[in-house]
């Protein structure tokens, strides 16, 4: 793995230098983008919109459109931003991770501690087990002010990022329904939920979608026709919540495989 960020977590006045590291990796198949006459992948260039000329990489700006006029930044502008946090990574407060909804969660990171930083990262990660807490912080990565919370995964610390309040949408434009339940549809549903209610294991929830796809892939690429039936869905009326529940309550629910 490529470290993505190197800098240091503050607790308190205890420095503990760590290299950052993306701990997500995608499940899902990688598609191309070809030309339907001829199959030859779609390639994507860098152009300038006035002469339609390609552009070189070292040659590319950023820049922030202000009043009709671009202002153009290069990497000291943006470490003059915030020069502490583009390196250091400051605990502000430490909170317990029910309270933080998971509305709020994004990428999750690898923390591992840079040589010289391992009784103090040790420390850190112990406190957190112990604590049963997680700390909140603020860094900046690839030009951007991050919140991330702390807390320990397996024998080591993971930075999760999550949004700013700022970056959550509003609900007041759906539609919100004020149909009323019973108490006896309630107590059904409850009772369902405690049937199939056991500890979560990650591990037993498998991209079944991207293992059926290869086996299409597979079979075209061989020469055989695919078999499809489209699905039809048909939404079933909520006026008889009671006997779908009952029927739910003493059927098997289907597990992940």
């Amino acid at each position: 793995m490529k470290a993505i960020w190197k800098g240091s977590i503050n607790f308190g006045l205890v420095n503990i230098p760590v290299k950052l590291y993306s701990a997500i990796e995608n499940s899902g198949l990688d598609f191309d983008m070809l030309d339907k006459s001829d199959l030859a992948p779609i390639k994507f260039k860098r152009v300038n919109e006035k002469t339609s000329k390609e552009v070189p990489f070292n040659e590319i700006v950023k820049g922030y459109l202000l009043d009709g006029n671009y202002v153009v930044l290069d990497e000291k502008d943006f470490d003059a931003a915030a020069p502490t946090k583009s390196k250091i990574l400051e605990l502000e407060q430490f909170v317990n991770l029910s309270e933080i909804s998971t509305i709020y969660f994004s990428n999750s990171y690898f923390l591992e501690p840079e040589p010289g930083g391992a009784k103090a990262y040790n420390l850190l990660l112990k406190s957190l087990q112990q604590s049963k807490k997680a700390g909140i912080g603020r860094f900046v990565l690839r030009t951007a002010e991050s919140i991330v919370v702390i807390q320990p995964y397996e024998n080591l610390l993971i930075a999760s990022k999550i949004h700013f309040a700022e970056e959550i949408r509003k609900t007041t434009e759906l539609k919100v329904s004020d149909a009323a339940v019973s108490a006896k549809e309630v107590n059904m549903a409850l009772s369902l939920i405690d049937q199939f209610s056991e500890p979560f294991e990650p591990e037993k929830f498998k991209n079944e979608y991207s293992a059926e796809l290869l086996k299409i892939i597979n079979q075209k690429a061989k020469g055989k026709k695919v078999a499809y039936t489209p699905l039809k869905v048909t939404h079933k009326s909520s006026d008889d919540l009671l006997e779908q529940l009952k029927a739910s309550l003493s059927s098997k629910m289907k597990k992940p495989a």
